[in-house]
């Protein structure tokens, strides 16, 4: 056999060498949590039960309400209630269930233990599983297993032939299909054949036809197209016996006859059907060409409709096809010159997704005998898409073809391939298969060969005998293929059609009728011989047929002679020809020549001119039909042999020139053709490594080829990846190479003479540690060494008869088992390596050889192997793991596994390759992240076959190189991201924790290596424990801790350094670093290996050092408590402390040992190990990295070692232990459970979090300003030393960020359906179960570190309060039970530090347990009531009584019923009642006063209770509601904490509704309340003395002096213990009334307010807040000169039974600014509107007075009149500005004009008008916004009265548009127009002339008639005042307007003067005579005065 067919057949069955690490899949690359995998690990979690889930949806909520509603709307029992009935109730009221034991005295210790042994079990094992994976693109460190190598498809489709029926049945038709690419110009399938005739048809045919082999009865058929487009058709064609006559006699009674009239023609169709049986008797062998027609495949597969239309399914551009085809396709590869034609503008054609059709072809068109070549064919498809085609107006031959298309299945059942072989075997050879039909694809398609086919397909075209002499009409053809030029020497490999034998000798073409020059449409498919000699040739017979039967004429009649020759010098011949035609027989030995050749004596056609054209193509994967390749294997095939001299083409090669040649050949394989490269690129690949390892001996000296052959790969491998872009992985490797290198690759065997090389011989998966030595874990490299031979016959040692034999027996049958034919576990031991030579080799290790040629190489060589370093880095560890294998080392110690040679080769080139990247990063960016990439895919394989010390050594190498690099850049944050790309590679090893020992101790290491020397490697295994060493080493990033767990330390090095705030420029990569360690993590936590907690805890210990980093970052984390309240996070310890007491985590020798050396000391020695300047703003992380960031501290600290984290905890400072609990606060917002209802607006597109009601009402309970939430923070103490006035940058730059957004948007796809939904809220109540419950137990390790040492308090107080937040999130009913237990724990272990020094705490305690109370769920309320009960019965043991937990629990549910909207007073009744029944049965303090004391409080709470019921009716009506509350605090009037509570409700209810000025005077009553009592307990002499002093920011104030008789003394225990009445509290309450007064624009009142205060600070000399102060003071008086709008006044009258006690009251209603009377009434009318019925309610339009009498009773009136502030003469000396008129208002007034006869409105002497005033009975601004009138006067004003105002009004108008500064003309026009201009004129004439026209009779209106005189003179002069300045104002443009206006000045004033100068003489009389007495003179003058 031919040695390279050998080669072939060897390379596409031979086994491959798969190298399998056993538990690589346990590496991260392969972490099974992201977010595909997660769902399967996430199934069983058991629902937790959350409030939040529980509580009802708002509708039926809403409906109690509005009942509430419309019962009735008194208050008539006041807010003290009826006590009997409210006791009656509870007394009756069932309890919930009261926990067991609760009142037992249980030793501490044993309550903890129980306590531990209840959270810790059935706990959630894998943290992870909980957390949504990191949004990743494919983790850089997982390498995709390449493809399987296989046969190449394309899309596939299934065409089934039904059926085809004419009009008339008289004749057999045979039919093919095949598919034509018009773009293209191309035949893009071979032909399928089919017959669908009756079996009578076919038995006309008897006599010509031996008898069908099955495989020529198949009716379906497989296509595959690997370029669908829009110009694919379908082309059948139809053939018939050869008849007499042309094709359009043939075809005439096709189309006259119709199947309907069969009985009218019985008789023309009998006599048919006679002249057929003739034809087909004696023509039966020959066919005619008959009809053919066309389908446009797009428009069906289109029209059947895709499933997913959808056109990304194919992406043209990228030439990587997706789609759900058929595993054995690979994904064609599409080059890039085939590329621009792709994108030929028509859209993407899929085939993978349409439905199956049917179709029904009904029209033939007829073939006409000059049109049969294939280029007619394309011009008719090409015209068959025109609209207005030519063929449409031909007459068609109507017949019915059924087919159906369909993507082809999977696996289809009985399928033959190309070359009839099965595809899978099948027994049952009788069923009628589906044939495959090869593909010819358009474009070039680069897939390798993976199975040996070898077709030829023969085409005759067309023949011109025209200038032959003699008779030669009929033509056919008879094709052959001969392998002798004996007639008998024709080989049976020409396909058959269609029923008949699968092979023959001969085909036939088809007869054109009378056609000398004939074309033809022929295909010849032949099935090559595996070796071919110059003999074998095809022969081309040509004959007349003579159609009629005549005497003495022969059937057929030889007309001439052909032949192609089928090797020319040694390679296949192919292509077009054009052949001359003999007229004889050739002659002997023609058959090596061609015909082309003038044989002497022969006669020619035509003179031997070529008259036949014919076309040959092979579709072969023997021959290479490349002459480069061709020559490269010839001769390594005669170096193989041994054969020489070589004849290539022409040359003739002798063995002294061989090496040359070999070397051309070799260089010359750059210029073979891509298409054949790579369809042999297996073989290529092969032989050139062959070549490398073993250098051919040529004329007996051995020649070395390997830097040939090393440059040759390397072009070739460049070239691919230039050329076949779209088919590459994220890395870059071509997944050619890739699947090349995994599958195919194997070393040549070097030892010829050992039968079974490796242990155990080939088979077998054979087993070598790769970690641990021990026998418990194998960590085991896998070799799947398989073959699949052929079934029948698996021994080839027999002598098969020729050489087709001999391929088909390596190939048996079950070669053609394309999926995965070589996988099988059929193993085999035969030594097949011993075939490849018989020649003893010099021994030469390819990975060595590898390694020093790419070490050596240089220039354009070695950058060719840079660029696609990954290949030969591959290429070399699977070399390294053969050899081991086959040199049975896999089990020799590591160090001695390969010579020193080739590690000194392998760290040369890794060194070098390291400085490349950090030389090149900048400018070749791409390359070197591939090359980055590659080189830690490289060391991470060698840690699993060299030497771990050495390996690290390599890796310490590229470390250090990058590193110092990176230290010397400004920017370095390119190269440090590819130092962590490189490193998350490295550390995705399988192994990496066995790499890190983790169970070794931290003691120096024994070797200089940063690794520990492999000798104490040996001895790991998770077994040694660890000894009380230093316990810091272990949490800080020592350099014990690094040198023995290298890689941990260099990953947590790398984290701390990006993490910190000064690392400049590496702010980007936070999130890629914080995922890798994320990723290892998570990694470890589902690893099956580590399941087991002793071994966790060993993992855990390596990330020991992550705990100290993150707490590092706590200023930078996300703030999560944000969105909760804007308390921001609880910082117990400023930024400047924590620096200054060199808290720092990171060793100072870190950042030396960073770079794995010390750095120069002269990079950046500053930023590193000073703290930095202590004011800087940290740059906060993302949510998302801060998310993941506390996921990775939760796991440490779940994980790890109960008793190492308690030793560390005692070795850390307060302020470390403090910091870590603000970082356990954080972790509790950020995994707090978002709730069902949450997702599902989540759903809905964008989600902002709405602050739920919790968060409100903690911000009304806690503050929501920042001086508020300063002065809570300064109250424990924190606030003092920090400078900024804040933990965090001072309060002014907070910065304020939206409300957080949910952290994984972008990935969520929209609508989600609703179990999704249900599955996400699971997970979520899952992980912040889980994350808090891992908090608690931290919280547990924290309180007991801490009690035994001194410094407990401060820290126990930072664990109560995480304990409270985590209380105050949405948390399930299973982690509450667990903090209350803990909480209970606490309190018993420290009472005193509850009630002593955190009393605060103690308020917030009694809170958040209140809350708790009045839960939904059953189990959260009966903890909570048992820890309330609990904290009492606390309290009382102490001193005796609970003074301080009755007051605080009072307040608290004060707080909580004026703030919670949803809240559910059923709940907490039941609570209440719980806690009675406590007392009732707690026997211990049955004899003391306690029992009595609860019932007390419970009865009290019960009161408060009532009133809420209460405010929830009202929670629609504001004012009403602050009415409420407003009794409330009054009820409270004598405990002052209480009220205080109230007020500050209420000025949380008033901010909600923007009313600042309301909110700011709530804050100035609660100052003045605090002040009143502060000034009781402690007398100085800068606090206030009480309300007195306030009483300048509001004459109200002084309702809250405290001097009725039952003030209680504020030194009883549990009075004013609230934090408010302190100096500090005071101080924050005046601080947040200012912000208030500030925001409602009343900027004097802030200056009243910073007055109390400034003396306060100046006594405690503290300079920065009355910077602040005087800062604040000179914004606001620079904002008074602005123009405001404070509000608008109405009075409200509500009148009828109907408003219950609000019946018949009057109020002043304080509106904001500029309020119409339409908007408050459309406000009042809607809300009662809806309370009482639109019908009931009337509003009363007038503002007349209503007379009670004439209403309706049932019905509900209310009236509304706009009123302004009225001030008495003297008033308005004080009140100057715009503020004063609007601020301390309490008189109102408003006018009604009316008649005497009782209109409104009358002529102006009839025209009366009535002055109300209202007096209020407190002063506007107060704490509510409508107040009670209390006093009510009426003035009535004559029409003359009436008539003065008008005028005196107009005359101030006319002045103050005068004396505007500045001017603004407009004004003053519009105001002159009025008063002067011509039409109004008529406005003060009229007045005049009816008041002044005569004096009055009555004397009384003297004075009225003196004053309006008066008035009018005014008025004059204030007219020409205002015409001159106008005058002064005008431009030209308004000379003429200003003269008009003069003019109507003049008549006005004309008009005027009379009346004017008329004076009353009675007036003046008095003033005359002197003689009067003295005090009837002072009287008279006074009286003058005034007028």
């Amino acid at each position: 056999m031919d040695p390279h067919v050998r080669d072939c057949v060897r390379s596409y069955t031979e086994d491959w060498a798969i190298v399998n690490r056993k538990y690589h899949k346990l590496g991260t690359g392969f972490n099974p949590n992201t977010l595909d995998k997660q769902k399967e690990r996430q199934k069983g979690l058991p629902k937790q039960v959350f409030e939040s889930d529980e509580a009802p949806d708002g509708n039926s909520y809403q409906d109690e309400q509005d009942d509430l509603k419309r019962r009735s709307m008194s208050i008539d029992d006041t807010p003290r209630g009826s006590w009997a009935c409210s006791i009656f109730d509870l007394k009756n009221s069932l309890p919930d269930a009261l926990l067991p034991n609760l009142l037992d005295r249980t030793p501490n210790e044993e309550i903890d233990h129980h306590n531990e042994d209840q959270r810790k079990s059935s706990r959630h094992k894998e943290l992870f599983a909980l957390h949504p994976a990191p949004d990743e693109e494919e983790p850089i460190e997982r390498l995709s297993v390449p493809e399987v190598p296989k046969e190449h498809f394309g899309q596939r489709l299934l065409v089934k032939c039904l059926s085809l029926k004419f009009e008339i049945e008289i004749e057999p038709i045979f039919a093919s299909l095949a598919l034509y690419d018009v773009k293209e110009k191309k035949k893009i399938s071979e032909n399928f054949y089919f017959d669908l005739n009756s079996e009578q048809m076919k038995g006309m045919l008897r006599p010509h036809v031996p008898p069908a082999a099955i495989s020529t009865l198949a009716r379906s058929a497989i296509f595959s197209i690997t370029y669908p487009s829009q110009d694919v058709f379908l082309v059948i064609k139809l053939e018939k016996v050869l008849q007499q006559g042309d094709i359009g006699e043939c075809a005439e009674p096709y189309m006259i006859f119709k199947e309907s009239d069969a009985a009218k023609n019985k008789e023309k169709l009998e006599k048919l059907k006679g002249q057929a049986e003739q034809f087909c008797q004696r023509l039966g062998k020959y066919r005619m060409p008959f009809a053919w027609t066309a389908i446009h495949l797009m428009n069906i597969v289109s029209s059947a409709g895709s499933l997913e239309r959808d056109s990304t399914e194919v992406e043209v551009g990228t030439g990587e096809r997706k789609g759900s085809w058929s595993e054995r396709r690979n994904s064609s590869i599409v080059g890039r010159r085939s590329l621009e034609r792709t994108t030929s503008g028509d859209e993407a054609c899929n085939l993978s997704s349409f439905r199956p059709a049917t179709l029904t072809v009904t029209n033939f068109f007829k073939q006409e005998g000059d049109r049969l070549s294939d280029e007619d064919l394309y011009k008719f498809l090409a015209d068959m898409r025109r609209p207005s085609s030519v063929l449409r107006r031909l007459r068609p031959i109507t017949a019915q073809l059924k087919i159906d298309i369909s993507p082809a299945p999977e696996n289809p059942h009985y399928c033959l391939t190309p070359e009839l072989l099965q595809v899978k075997l099948y027994p049952d050879s009788r069923v009628r298969p589906t044939r495959e039909i090869l593909e010819f694809p358009a474009r070039d398609v680069y897939v390798p060969n993976t199975t040996y086919r070898n077709l030829l397909y023969v085409y005759p075209q067309s023949l011109n005998f025209a200038n032959r002499q003699g008779s030669a009409r009929n033509i056919t053809v008879k094709v052959q293929f001969m392998y002798g030029e004996d007639p008998s020497n024709a080989m049976p490999v020409i396909f058959g059609k269609s029923s008949c034998p699968e092979f023959s000798k001969e085909a036939y073409t088809a007869v054109v009728y009378h056609n000398r020059s004939p074309d033809f449409h022929e295909e010849i498919k032949i099935k090559l011989p595996a070796t071919l000699t110059d003999h074998h040739h095809l022969l081309f017979t040509f004959y007349h047929v003579s159609c009629q039967q005549k005497q003495n004429t022969p059937l057929e009649t030889p007309v001439g002679y052909t032949w192609i020759p089928m090797l020319q010098n040694g390679r296949l011949k192919t292509g077009q020809f054009c052949l001359p035609v003999s007229l004889e027989k050739p002659p002997q030995a023609y058959s090596v020549l061609s015909p082309e050749v003038p044989l002497p004596g022969m006669k020619w056609v035509d003179n031997h001119k070529g008259v036949f054209n014919v076309e040959v193509v092979a579709v072969s994967s023997l021959h290479t039909q490349d002459p480069y390749l061709d020559k490269f294997f010839a001769l390594v095939h005669a170096l193989d042999e041994h054969m020489f001299p070589v004849r290539i083409g022409d040359m003739r090669i002798m063995e002294n020139n061989l090496e040359n040649e070999l070397k051309s050949s070799i260089s010359a394989l750059n210029s073979s053709q891509l298409e054949p490269v790579v369809r042999f690129l297996h073989l290529l690949l092969d032989k050139l490594i062959l070549l490398v390892v073993r250098p051919p001996v040529i004329a007996g000296q051995i020649v070395n080829l390997g830097q040939a052959s090393f440059e040759a790969m390397a072009s070739i491998i460049n070239r691919l990846h230039k050329n076949l872009d779209g088919n590459q992985d994220q890395h870059g490797r071509n997944s050619l190479l890739a699947s090349y290198i995994y599958y195919v690759f194997r070393l040549p065997n070097t030892y010829p003479n050992s039968p079974s090389p490796g242990p155990g011989g080939l088979g077998g998966s054979v087993h070598y540690a790769t970690m641990a030595r021990s026998a418990v874990r194998p960590a085991s490299l896998n070799l799947n060494r398989s073959r699949s031979l052929s079934n029948s016959n698996p021994d080839i040692s027999g002598t098969p008869t020729s050489p087709d034999d001999e391929v088909r027996s390596i190939i048996g049958t079950k070669a053609t088992d394309r999926s995965c034919n070589r996988m099988s576990s059929h193993t085999e031991t035969s030594s097949f390596l011993q075939t490849l030579t018989g020649r003893l080799p010099t021994k030469k290790l390819f990975h060595e050889e590898l390694a020093l040629q790419w070490v050596v190489c240089s220039g354009s060589v070695r950058e060719a192997a840079l660029q696609q370093a990954w290949f030969f880095f591959e290429l070399m560890v699977k070399s390294m793991v053969h050899h081991l294998y086959f040199a049975d080392k896999l089990d020799a110690a590591r160090k001695n596994r390969f010579p020193e040679r080739f590690m000194d080769d392998v760290s040369a080139l890794v060194s070098t390759i390291a400085g490349d990247i950090v030389s090149r990063f900048q400018k070749d960016t791409e390359m070197v992240e591939r090359l980055n990439t590659s080189l830690a895919f490289f060391l991470n394989d060698l840690l699993s076959i060299m030497d771990r010390g050495f390996v690290f050594a390599l890796i310490k190498t590229c470390y250090k190189q990058v590193s110092s690099k990176v230290y010397s850049l400004t920017n370095p944050s390119n190269l440090a991201s590819l130092k962590l790309d490189f490193l998350r590679i490295i550390c995705s090893h399988e192994h990496y924790v066995t790499l890190n020992l983790p169970c070794s101790l931290l003691t120096p290491p024994a070797s200089p290596s940063p690794s520990v020397s492999s000798a104490t490697s040996q001895s790991s295994g998770f077994s040694t424990n660890v000894q009380d060493q230093k316990i810091a080493n272990m949490f800080e990033l020592s350099v014990p801790f690094r040198q023995q767990h290298y890689l941990a330390g260099l990953v947590l090095t790398e984290l701390a350094v990006i993490l910190d705030p000064d690392a400049e420029g590496l702010f980007g990569l936070h999130k890629k670093v914080i995922n890798m360690v994320h990723n290892l993590l998570s990694s470890h936590d589902s690893d099956p290996r580590y399941a087991d907690p002793q071994v966790k805890a060993r993992v855990a210990m390596l990330y020991l050092p992550l705990i100290g980093v993150i707490m590092e970052t706590v200023p930078q984390l996300y703030d999560f408590t944000e969105s909760h309240n804007q308390r921001g996070r609880p910082s117990c310890v400023a930024v400047d402390d924590y620096e200054s007491e060199g808290g720092s985590m990171i060793n100072q020798t870190v950042a030396m040992a960073i770079a794995g050396t010390s750095v120069p000391q002269l990079t950046r020695p500053s930023s590193f190990l000073l703290p930095s300047s202590s004011g800087r703003q940290h740059s906060t992380f993302s949510t998302e990295s801060s998310r993941s960031l506390l996921i990775c501290l939760l796991w440490v600290l779940k994980n790890a070692d109960e008793s190492v984290l308690q030793k560390w905890f005692t070795d850390l400072s307060v302020l470390q232990l403090n910091r870590l609990l603000d970082l356990l606060y954080l972790c509790v917002s950020c995994f707090e459970y978002k709730g069902k209802k949450v997702f599902e607006r989540m759903n809905s597109l964008t989600f902002k979090k709405s602050k739920d009601m919790r968060a409100k009402l903690e911000e009304a309970i806690l503050g929501s300003i920042g001086a508020r939430q300063e002065m809570v923070r300064r109250s424990r103490g924190q606030l003092e030393r920090s400078p900024s006035g804040s933990a965090f940058g001072s309060q002014e730059n907070l910065r304020w960020r939206k409300d957080m957004t949910h952290w994984r948007q972008n990935t969520e796809k929209l609508d989600k359906s609703r179990a999704e939904i249900e599955h996400e809220a699971l997970i979520d109540g899952n992980l912040a179960t889980e994350a808090n419950l891992i908090i608690l137990d931290t919280l547990e390790i924290v309180v007991q570190t801490v009690s035994v040492t001194e410094s407990k308090e401060s820290i126990l107080g930072g664990v109560l309060k995480v304990l409270l937040h985590s209380m105050a999130c949405n948390q399930s009913a299973l982690y509450l039970q667990h903090c209350f237990a803990t909480q209970r724990a606490l309190v018993s272990k420290f009472p005193e530090l509850l009630f002593e020094e955190e009393t605060e705490q103690c308020a917030d305690l009694c809170l958040r347990l209140l809350r708790h109370c009045s839960s939904s769920v059953n189990t959260i309320r009966s903890h909570a009531s048992a820890s309330l009960y609990l904290l009492m019965r606390q309290n009382f043991e102490i001193g005796n009584n609970f003074a301080r937990v009755k007051m605080q629990v009072t307040m608290s549910l004060s707080s909580l019923v004026g703030t919670s909207q949803n809240f559910n007073e059923e709940f907490l009744r039941r609570s209440l009642k719980t806690i009675l029944t406590y007392a009732e049965e707690d026997l211990e303090l049955r004899e003391t006063t306690f029992p009595d004391q609860v019932q007390d409080l419970v009865f009290n709470l019960h009161m408060i209770l009532s009133d809420t019921v209460k405010m929830k009716e009202h929670q629609e009506d504001p004012e009403m509601l602050i009415d409420l509350m407003y009794r409330i605090a009054k009820g409270y009037q004598n405990s002052p904490d209480l009220r205080l509570t109230w007020l500050q409700n209420m000025a949380g209810k008033h901010s909600e509704r923007s009313n600042h000025a309301e909110s700011a005077q709530c804050l100035v009553h609660s100052a003045a309340l605090v002040a009143e009592y502060l000034s009781m307990l402690e007398d100085r002499k800068y606090l206030p003395v009480g309300c007195v002093t306030f009483q300048n920011i509001s004459s109200n104030v002084l309702e809250e002096s405290a001097v009725s008789d039952d003030v209680v003394s504020p030194d009883e225990e549990g009075i004013c213990s609230g934090k408010y009445f302190t100096e500090a509290g005071l101080v924050g309450l005046l601080e947040q009334a200012a912000a208030s007064f500030s925001m409602a624009g009343m900027y004097e009142a802030v200056n009243e307010v910073y007055k109390v205060l400034i003396p306060i600070h100046e006594a405690n000399r503290d300079a920065k807040k009355l910077s602040t102060i005087h800062g604040k003071l000179q914004e606001a008086f620079s904002k008074i000169v602005h123009q405001r709008m404070f509000g608008t006044y109405f009075r409200v009258g509500f009148y009828g039974t109907k408003f219950g006690d609000l019946d018949e009251q009057e109020f002043v209603y304080k509106e904001p600014a500029i309020t119409k009377l339409a908007e408050i009434s459309h406000r009042l009318e809607g809300f009662y509107g809806e309370r009482f019925g639109e019908d009931v309610l009337e509003v009363i339009k007038d503002s007349n007075p209503v007379d009670k009498c004439k209403l309706d009773p049932n019905k509900a009136y209310i009236q509304i009149t706009y009123v302004e502030p009225y001030f008495d003469t003297y008033e308005m000396k004080d009140r100057i500005t715009y503020f004063d008129k609007n601020y301390n208002l309490r008189r109102f007034m408003y006018c009604t004009p009316f008649t005497l006869d009782g209109r409104a409105h009358g002529d102006l002497h009839e025209q009366f008008k009535r002055k109300t005033i209202l007096t209020t009975s407190h002063a506007f601004p107060y704490i509510k916004t409508r107040i009670n009138v209390i006093h009510k006067e009426e003035i009535i004003l004559t029409p003359i009265e009436v008539a003065i105002e008008d005028m005196q009004k107009k005359t101030q108008e006319l002045a103050f548009a005068t004396h505007q500064d500045p001017a603004d003309p407009k004004m003053l026009q519009m105001v002159l127009q009025g008063s002067v201009g011509t039409t109004v004129n008529q406005g003060p004439l009229e007045v005049a002339q009816v008041f002044l026209a005569e004096i009055p009779n009555d004397p009384k209106l003297f004075r009225h008639h003196n004053k309006l005189r008066l008035c009018f003179k005014d008025f004059t002069k204030r007219c020409e005042d205002a015409l001159r300045k106008n005058k002064s104002l005008i431009g030209p443009d308004q000379k003429e307007y200003q003269r008009e206006l003069e003019r109507n000045y003049h008549r006005l004033k004309e008009a005027l003067q009379p009346l004017i100068n008329r004076k009353i003489p009675q007036l003046y009389k008095a003033v005359l005579p002197v003689t009067c007495h003295r005090d009837s003179f002072s009287r008279m003058s006074l009286r003058k005065m005034e007028i």
